[in-house]
């Protein structure tokens, strides 16, 4: 116990007589730091570049109250053909029905929406589509899917295939085909 100890202190001796002697060479002629500060309090200062003005607001007119409504869809939905006005090509085309009600997976983007199974019987298949909520609805050929008017067409054990009306911009609509493939 006492050989302990004393090795304990001649530790700590040890320790303090290395500790004074690394501070003891921190020390020494520090006339070359103290110049070196002289010399750069001496030199002149340097002027400080003068904050630019301030350019005074010029509000800009707006002259658009002329041009279509910013805030209304470009579609031509709900637009209806006044009479004597000439059918075009457009008018012509497929077109979706607007008077319907429209189905509870209208309301979501077709990229937000999964297939996750199927089911057949003797009438033909049936599609289980996921909502983003996470709920799973049937879908029968016939029904509508996704913000684009989309048609289901064709339902088998691999996906679900639609009919998509996509607004061409110049008030016609362009048909194309979809697809839901069921996740793996």
């Amino acid at each position: 116990m006492i050989e302990q100890s004393t090795s304990r202190n001649a530790m700590r001796l040890l320790l303090g007589g290395l500790a004074a002697c690394l501070l003891a060479a921190c020390g020494g002629d520090m006339s070359d730091l103290t110049q070196y500060i002289a010399e750069v309090k001496a030199r002149p200062a340097t002027p400080i570049e003068p904050i630019p003005p301030v350019k005074t607001y010029q509000p800009y007119p707006y002259d658009g109250f002329s041009g279509r409504d910013p805030f209304r869809s470009s579609s031509s939905e709900g637009r209806e053909v006044a009479q004597g006005d000439e059918a075009t090509p457009e008018s012509l085309g497929p077109r979706p029905d607007f008077s319907r009600d429209k189905e509870y997976l209208e309301n979501f983007e077709l990229d937000t929406l999964s297939m996750v199974g199927t089911f057949a019987n003797s009438d033909g298949f049936w599609g289980l589509i996921r909502d983003p909520d996470g709920r799973v609805h049937r879908v029968v050929p016939g029904e509508y899917l996704g913000k684009n008017h989309g048609q289901i067409t064709l339902i088998d054990d691999g996906q679900v295939v639609l009919s998509e009306l996509i607004n061409d911009g110049t008030g016609g609509w362009l048909q194309r085909e979809a697809a839901l493939a069921l996740e793996g």
